[in-house]
């Protein structure tokens, strides 16, 4: 296989054998030469078997590495110049490859696009006019959240409009294969949740760009593959997510915004408290400062290797 014009898709995947053949069944339909790689966390629920099953290449690991360290493997395995990163409860709609690759490959300033990701409904249809967004791209509040545009809403122009976004959603993206080289890839240390952003901003900040292609369409069931073998996973959810993004805030965000973000994160465990969340998000929060050295020294080499101005320029963007 020609890996300048193929295109890879790496799959991470845990305990997915209920979801990984829908998503199998719809990279068949795509029209693209394809370099297919799952990576198997440790799935107890006959995934591999299923995989063996399926003659799909993929390698089977003996624990939850976590969705970053997965794809970074996964990408380190395939060859071609392009990367699908996929989850496992996602399927593409006809020619949705094809499209996210002709529009990564005609502007060499991209880093990565992103197709239009609906939000996938149990059950044997699907109709893209009605269904409801899952991301429309992803833009990043002013006191450095991350929100995926238009979630949970109905289509309408904002999914429809081909444009420059701040990143792409980690469910479903393509990057460049030399954009993932030059970063090193996900943050390992994130093992899933909010590396998708902090890999957004880092791109950013060394002068990349991203797109939304709408004419691709891809479904998603939500967090479905990272829930399904989790130990209380709204808990441990909570406990990643607070945890990475208070990493991510502290590797780009100006000192000028921490009134604001002290103001947004006292909210946010206020609303954990009265969501019986208080102890797994204040943890998660508090544990992100063990990793404070670290990240001074990778916000300063960040600044010296490119412009975090390029990256706070979306901040409270959201169109």
């Amino acid at each position: 296989m020609n890996a300048a014009q193929s295109v890879a898709v790496v799959i991470p995947s845990w305990n997915s054998a209920r979801l990984l053949p829908r998503c199998l069944d719809s990279l068949g339909d795509q029209d693209v030469p394809l370099e297919l790689l799952v990576v198997d966390n440790g799935s107890t629920d006959g995934t591999v078997a299923l995989l063996r099953e399926r003659g799909v290449e993929h390698v089977a690991l003996p624990q939850n590495t976590g969705f970053a360290a997965a794809v970074n493997l996964g990408v380190s395995r395939v060859r071609s110049a392009s990367v699908l990163v996929l989850n496992a409860d996602t399927a593409l709609e006809p020619g949705s490859l094809a499209a996210l690759n002709a529009a990564l490959s005609s502007d060499p300033s991209l880093g990565g696009v992103q197709p239009r990701i609906l939000l996938l409904e149990e059950g044997p249809s699907r109709e893209v006019a009605g269904a409801r967004l899952y991301s429309a791209g992803m833009a990043l509040c002013a006191d450095g959240r991350a929100v995926e545009l238009g979630a949970g809403e109905p289509q309408g122009r904002l999914s429809s409009v081909p444009r420059e976004v701040f990143g792409v959603c980690g469910a479903a993206c393509l990057l460049r294969r030399e954009l993932f080289d030059r970063l090193g890839g996900y943050d390992e240390r994130y093992f899933a949740f909010y590396e998708d952003v902090d890999l957004n901003v880092r791109a950013r900040i060394a002068g990349w760009r991203f797109a939304y292609v709408p004419e691709a369409v891809i479904w998603h069931l939500g967090n479905a593959s990272w829930t399904a073998g989790a130990p209380q996973p709204e808990v441990w959810n909570a406990r990643l997510v607070a945890r990475n993004r208070v990493a991510t805030q502290l590797k780009f965000m100006p000192v000028t915004a921490l009134p604001r973000i002290l103001a947004v994160e006292l909210g946010a465990l206020l609303r954990a408290a009265r969501q019986g969340r208080f102890r797994a998000t204040l943890m998660g929060k508090l544990s992100a400062f063990r990793w404070l050295p670290a990240l001074l020294w990778e916000r300063r080499a960040l600044a010296r290797a490119g412009d975090p101005a390029l990256a706070r320029r979306w901040l409270g963007v959201m169109k």
